[in-house]
C-alpha cells in the first residue's frame, strides 16, 4: 500500500492479558525509539467503555438514593415510636433514666433495624446476582420476550459478575446511613420533658 517494498509498516500484537494492552503498546513504542502511531482495543472502543462507566456511576447514585429513602423510613418510624412512647420515656426519666440511656435505647432499636435490613438486602442481592442469567432465561421463556436482542445490542445475554468489593462498599454505606438515621429520633426522645409528657396522663 505504501510502496516501501519489503519494509514493515505496521505490527499487530496479541497479548495474554488484554487489560495490559495499553501499557504493552506504549512500552513497545518506547523501545522502538522512533515516531510510531500506536493504538489498542481500549482506544478503539473508548466511547463504549466511557458509556459503561457513566452508566455504572449513575446506577451507584440511584442505589444511594434508594438507601437514603430507606434511611428516611427508619427516621420516620423511630420518630413515630418516640411520639407514641412519650409517656413511657417520661416514666423512665422520672425513675432515674439519663438522657444518654434514652439515646442508647433508640439508637439500639434503629441499629437492629439497620443491621437486619442490610443483611436481608445483601442476602437477596447476592442470590439474585449469582442466579441472574437463570432468572432472566426463566422470565423470557414464561413471557415469550427477549430482554437483549442480538441484532440490536452488542450482547445477547445479561451477564452478572458478583464483586465482593462492591457488595462490601454498598453494605457499609447502607449500614452507616441506618446508624446515622437513628441519631435524630434518639435526640428527640432524650429531650422529652417528663412533666410535659405526663401532663394529660
Amino acid at each position: 500500500m505504501y510502496r516501501r517494498k519489503d519494509s514493515v509498516t505496521g505490527v499487530r500484537l496479541a497479548v495474554d492479558d488484554i487489560f495490559a494492552a495499553p501499557q504493552i503498546v506504549r512500552d513497545v513504542a518506547v523501545e522502538y525509539g522512533e515516531y510510531v502511531m500506536i493504538s489498542d482495543w481500549t482506544r478503539r472502543n473508548v466511547n463504549f467503555f466511557r458509556s459503561i462507566q457513566i452508566t455504572k456511576s449513575i446506577l451507584f447514585v440511584i442505589l444511594l438514593l434508594v438507601i437514603a429513602v430507606a434511611a428516611f423510613n427508619i427516621v420516620s418510624t423511630l420518630v413515630m415510636v418516640v411520639k407514641d412512647k412519650q409517656s413511657d420515656i417520661a416514666i423512665l426519666r422520672t425513675v432515674g433514666a439519663t438522657p444518654g440511656s434514652i439515646i442508647r435505647i433508640f439508637v439500639t432499636q434503629g441499629s437492629v433495624i439497620g443491621v437486619f435490613g442490610t443483611l436481608l438486602g445483601v442476602t437477596l442481592g447476592v442470590l439474585l446476582a449469582t442466579n441472574l442469567e437463570s432468572i432472566v432465561g426463566f422470565v423470557e421463556t414464561v413471557f415469550g420476550i427477549k430482554f437483549l436482542a442480538a441484532d440490536v445490542y452488542f450482547i445477547s445475554d445479561l451477564p452478572s459478575e458478583l464483586r465482593v468489593g462492591d457488595v462490601a462498599r454498598i453494605s457499609f454505606i447502607a449500614l452507616a446511613l441506618a446508624l446515622i438515621s437513628t441519631l435524630y429520633p434518639a435526640w428527640m426522645a432524650a429531650r422529652t420533658a417528663p412533666a410535659e409528657a405526663l401532663r394529660y396522663d
